[in-house]
C-alpha cells in the first residue's frame, strides 16, 4: 500500500470511525430512554450500575451502528475526493477505481469479522451479563418494582397499577391477568394493598383490601360482557414468583441472545431429537441473521464507492442524507423478510441474505459502470 492509498485508508477509517461513535451515541441514548430509565427513576439502580449498563448497550448498538458509519464515512471521504477533482486527477494518472477501493475494501472486510464477533460472542454476552446485573439490582429491593402511577408489565402473566404508594403500602391497586396471548383474563381492583417481599421464596406477596374481581370466561375472552364470575371481596392474598423476571430459568432465552458455540449445540440437540421444524427454524434464523447483518458492512460499502464518486457532493448533509436513505431501504426488506418468521417452509432463514445480497449486486453494478465511465 503506497502513499495515497495509505491516505484515503486513513480518511475513511477516521471518518467511518467518527460516524459509528456517533451513530452509537444515538442509539445508546434511544435504548437507554427505553430500557433504563425507568428503572433509574425509580431508584433501582445505582449511577455506577447505570453506567455499567450502559457500557453493556455498546455491542448491541455497534451491530447496527457499523454498517452506517462505513457507509457514511466512505460517501463523505470520497465525495469530498470527487467534488475537489482528486478521483479525476487519479484516473488521469492511469489509476483505476480499483486502485482507490482497495484500501476502503480492506477496512470493510475488518469490519465484517468484527461485526461477526459483535454478533457471535459480544453482543450474547453483553445481553447476558446486562440482565443480570439488572436482575441483581432490582432483587435488593423487588418492591420497587412497583411505580407509582405506571403500569407495571415486568411480572409473568399479569400488569399491575398503583395510584399511590408508600412504601409497600399501596393505594388504588389495578391488577389484570394474562393468557399466553397476552388477553385479559381477569381484572381485579383494589382501594388499598399491602406487598412483602419473601426472599427465601423469591415470592413477592400483595394484600388486597377491599378488592372487586371480574373473571372471563375462558372460553370467550374477547366478549366482555361475557364473565364467568364478578363479585366483590375483603381481601385477597396474591403470591407473585419472581424466578422467571430475575433469570432463573433459561428455557425462554431468545436464540438471538445465544454465542455461536451456544446455537450450533442448540442445533445439534435438537437434529437429535427429531424437534419440530419451527423449533429447528428458529435456530437456522439466528445463524443466518448474524451472518447477514454482518455482511451489511460490505454491502454499505460496495454500494456507498461508487455513489460517492458519482454524486461529486462535499456536502455533509446531503452525503448523511443519502447513507440514511440507504439505510432505511435496507432494513425495511429486512423488516418484510421478518414477516416469514412464523412460516417456517418458506425458508426465512435464506430470505434474510435477500438484502446483503441484492446491495453487494447493485454495488458491484454500480461499481464497474463508472470504472467505465
Amino acid at each position: 500500500m503506497n502513499l495515497l492509498q495509505r491516505h484515503i485508508f486513513a480518511s475513511v477509517l477516521f471518518s467511518c470511525a467518527v460516524a459509528a461513535g456517533i451513530f452509537t451515541f444515538v442509539l445508546i441514548v434511544g435504548s437507554a430512554f427505553r430500557d433504563l430509565l425507568g428503572y433509574m427513576l425509580a431508584g433501582q439502580l445505582t449511577p455506577e450500575v447505570f453506567t455499567q449498563l450502559i457500557l453493556l448497550l455498546v455491542p448491541s448498538v455497534g451491530i447496527h451502528a457499523l454498517p452506517i458509519g462505513m457507509l457514511t464515512g466512505v460517501l463523505l471521504v470520497l465525495g469530498r475526493m470527487s467534488a475537489q477533482q482528486e478521483i479525476t486527477a487519479m484516473r488521469a494518472a492511469g489509476l483505476g477505481l480499483g486502485y482507490v477501493a482497495r484500501p476502503i475494501l480492506l477496512i470493510a472486510v475488518v469490519g465484517v469479522g468484527l461485526s461477526m464477533a459483535l454478533n457471535f460472542y459480544l453482543m450474547p454476552q453483553a445481553r447476558t451479563l446486562s440482565r443480570t446485573i439488572l436482575n441483581n439490582a432490582v432483587r435488593k429491593n423487588p418492591l420497587s418494582m412497583i411505580v407509582e402511577k405506571t403500569f407495571v408489565r415486568d411480572f409473568p402473566n399479569m400488569v399491575i397499577y398503583a395510584g399511590q404508594k408508600n412504601g409497600g403500602d399501596l393505594t388504588d391497586v389495578w391488577l389484570w391477568r394474562l393468557d399466553k396471548q397476552k388477553r385479559v383474563t381477569e381484572f381485579m381492583h383494589a382501594k388499598s394493598a399491602h406487598a412483602d417481599y419473601d426472599e427465601d421464596a423469591n415470592v413477592l406477596k400483595v394484600v388486597l383490601f377491599d378488592t372487586f374481581s371480574d373473571r372471563r370466561n375462558p372460553n370467550s375472552l374477547e366478549t366482555f360482557t361475557n364473565t364467568d364470575g364478578q363479585g366483590s371481596m375483603g381481601e385477597v392474598p396474591l403470591d407473585i414468583s419472581l424466578d422467571t423476571i430475575f433469570g432463573q430459568h433459561t428455557a425462554n432465552k431468545k436464540a438471538s441472545n445465544f454465542t455461536l458455540g451456544e446455537l450450533l449445540e442448540k442445533r445439534a440437540r435438537l437434529a437429535r431429537e427429531n424437534a419440530t421444524v419451527s423449533e429447528r427454524m428458529k435456530v437456522s434464523v439466528a445463524l443466518n441473521e448474524k451472518s447477514a447483518d454482518s455482511f451489511a458492512i460490505l454491502a454499505f460499502t460496495l454500494l456507498a464507492i461508487p455513489l460517492g464518486i458519482k454524486i461529486s457532493r462535499k456536502e455533509t448533509s446531503a452525503n448523511l442524507g443519502i447513507a440514511l436513505v440507504m439505510t432505511l431501504s435496507y432494513y425495511f426488506i429486512n423488516v418484510m423478510v421478518s414477516w416469514l418468521d412464523r412460516s417456517p417452509t418458506l425458508r426465512p432463514d435464506l430470505w434474510l441474505w435477500l438484502s446483503p445480497v441484492l446491495f453487494i449486486g447493485v454495488g458491484i453494478w454500480m461499481f464497474r459502470r463508472v470504472e467505465r465511465i
